[in-house]
């Protein structure tokens, strides 16, 4: 579960991470880069799509500056895997939630922006 997010961090397991990060499986994936840094890619979550969660939580930065690419939307359809795209505070909150429901659900978290 996520212990808190503010603009350019988030808390987890009483860790402070400053970078864009995954949570996949309950583990997180620190220093998250992506192909094009305010796009997302499906090569992007590839680590993401080969785990199947039930459901994919999408953090596209404080304001929302980071878009899907159409090949994202259709890479999770294909896979059946449900998503949400966010800006980051909404979707940690969602995140969380889904959480306590014992969803299997991963994280793609943009932290700025």
């Amino acid at each position: 579960m996520i212990e808190a997010y503010s603009f350019g961090q988030m808390k987890i397991a009483g860790k402070i991470y400053s970078r864009d990060l995954k949570v996949i499986n309950g583990q997180v994936v620190p220093n998250w880069w992506r192909k094009e840094g305010h796009r997302l890619f499906s090569e992007d979550i590839a680590d993401i799509l080969q785990a199947h969660p039930e459901f994919l939580v999408i953090g596209t930065g404080a304001y929302g500056a980071m878009s899907l690419s159409p090949e994202v939307e259709e890479a999770l359809k294909r896979e059946a895997i449900e998503f949400e795209a966010l800006p980051t505070g909404r979707a940690v909150d969602l995140f969380n939630r889904l959480w306590q429901e014992k969803k299997k659900v991963a994280g793609a978290f943009h932290l700025t922006c």
